[in-house]
């Protein structure tokens, strides 16, 4: 066992499952490690200023909840050694390896989950980290970064409705939905502050409205900018893709349209894929556009931070219009992010994608705005 897990369990157990979410939980436990020194530091005369007992991230076991897709689960590996590399115990579980594999997993973890006195989850909105709650018994819990849904989280949160993804498809829940109900319900009272719980989000997104009673940190990434560059920079423009088509929220021709004309437009040949783009998608963008696909072994805040990467990076609405710029800070990287015509959603699109898209790029800072491009799918 790690050196920073104790002998009668974890102070505190991270539950993530995607890569980002294990870098946002290196970014919390080193940005808290760092605010516990300064905090613990001796005030004049002798005496501590205060401070915890020893840093949050102390204790840290780090619990991957493996998902199937090979992207995600090779990035995931990666990102697990970066984590080892830290000094940090990272527990792989097979989560969803087969019908037997959740019940095996939860009843692994279940001691564990007992035990721990805080409990870290990169996806309140996930029915394994919603389920796992209801076991836990620990009375500090965090949210760390998934990305934009973490803008979404905070304010269901604050109007106190159900956890919901914001490109599901309003309407009535379907089966699955209702049986998983009283434990989604049993996860959002526990995410809900109270004299016996305290609630963090620790977040690089704009997030205007803060719950009462929720404790909000700001992500910088220090730790990744500590950890790798500054990146060498070559003169041209990066393209970087989203999952937005495979989630039904923007037509495929209309996305592979504006996609050629931003590569046209700004010079750019190379095409950062999402981990959950398809491999369809990302051979119609290189045998009809000619962009160089490539494939991150890491999420793109490291793979940017490591280089070589484009003068300009472009994007559509996402989570890196707001990270990028914080991992990039210092360098002479312009991020310039692009609007989602209205014209681009699928009749199948969540009602609320529309404000939730301009939202993402209008709350941005320190990107470059782009107006949507017109396109006419052939």
């Amino acid at each position: 066992m790690s050196p920073r897990a104790g002998s009668t369990g974890p102070h505190t157990l991270a539950f993530v499952e995607s890569p980002v979410q294990l870098l946002n939980v290196l970014e919390w436990a080193h940005a808290h490690a760092l605010r516990s020194e300064q905090d613990s530091a001796p005030a004049p005369g002798g005496a501590p200023a205060g401070g915890t007992a020893g840093p949050p991230g102390a204790g840290l076991i780090l619990v991957v909840l493996s998902p199937n897709d090979p992207m995600t689960r090779g990035q995931l590996r990666r990102m697990a050694d970066l984590a080892r590399d830290e000094g940090y115990e990272v527990r792989w579980e097979e989560a969803r390896g087969g019908t037997a594999a959740p019940f095996q997993t939860i009843g692994g973890l279940a001691p564990l989950l007992r035990r721990a006195r805080r409990i870290v989850m990169g996806d309140p909105f996930s029915r394994y980290v919603q389920l796992l709650l209801t076991i836990t018994r620990a009375r500090n819990l965090v949210v760390v970064d998934d990305g934009t849904a973490t803008m979404e989280f905070v304010a269901q949160l604050a109007r106190g409705e159900r956890l919901v993804r914001w490109h599901r498809r309003g309407g009535r829940p379907g089966p699955r939905d209702l049986i998983f109900a009283p434990v989604s319900s049993s996860a959002r009272r526990r995410l809900t502050p109270s004299e016996r719980r305290s609630v963090e989000v620790f977040s690089s997104m704009p997030i205007e409205s803060v719950p009462e009673g929720v404790h909000l940190t700001s992500n910088d990434f220090s730790w990744t900018r500590a950890r790798f560059g500054p990146p060498r920079i070559t003169k041209g423009a990066d393209l970087v893709g989203t999952s937005l088509v495979e989630t039904g929220v923007v037509d495929p021709d209309h996305y592979l349209e504006a996609v050629r004309t931003l590569a046209k437009a700004h010079g750019a040949t190379r095409y950062f894929a999402h981990r959950r783009e398809s491999t369809e998608k990302l051979h119609r963008l290189a045998t009809e556009i000619g962009l160089e696909i490539v494939r991150p072994d890491l999420p793109l805040e490291l793979i940017a931070r490591r280089g070589p990467i484009g003068r300009t990076i472009l994007s559509f609405p996402s989570t890196v219009v707001h990270t990028l710029p914080l991992a990039l800070v210092g360098t002479e990287v312009r991020v310039a992010v692009c609007d989602i015509d209205p014209a681009w959603l699928t009749d199948s699109a969540s009602p609320r994608a529309e404000g939730f898209l301009s939202g993402v790029t209008g709350t941005a800072r320190d990107v470059t705005r782009l107006s949507a491009v017109t396109v006419t799918p052939v």
